[in-house]
């Protein structure tokens, strides 16, 4: 039951991204920066979108707020690091990839919208 009620979080916060062209959002398992089949397929979209209108991409790593703030910034970053390779291997050219980690989030520990990477195509 709660797998189901995590993919229908995912779903529902999925669809909110895609409301907002140019930006998607991948997911993280509590304290992961392994990238899964869906997340995979989430940059590469942003891969082809990037690359077909050869603009700038803005890549975003979140992390929930825990007792160690410096260790919940760093899985912010690896994150966002992680979420720009595979772009690079998808195709988007290096120098057009900023990254920009958020400090971690004072909401419930490992809620869903602090283990995510946001990627917007066309930010600065």
């Amino acid at each position: 039951m709660r797998r189901l009620s995590l993919l229908l979080g995912l779903g529902l916060l999925t669809g909110c991204a895609s409301g907002h062209p140019g930006k998607y959002v991948v997911f993280f398992t509590e304290n992961s920066t392994q990238l899964d089949t869906p997340a995979q397929t989430v940059i590469t979209q942003a891969a082809q979108r990037a690359v077909s209108s050869h603009a700038n991409v803005r890549v975003e790593g979140y992390a929930s707020a825990s007792h160690d703030l410096s260790s919940d910034e760093l899985l912010a970053i690896d994150r966002a690091k992680v979420v720009a390779r595979q772009l690079v291997v998808d195709g988007v050219d290096t120098s057009r990839i900023h990254q920009q980690p958020r400090g971690p989030m004072n909401n419930e520990s490992g809620a869903l919208a602090s283990r995510r990477v946001e990627i917007e195509v066309g930010g600065h």
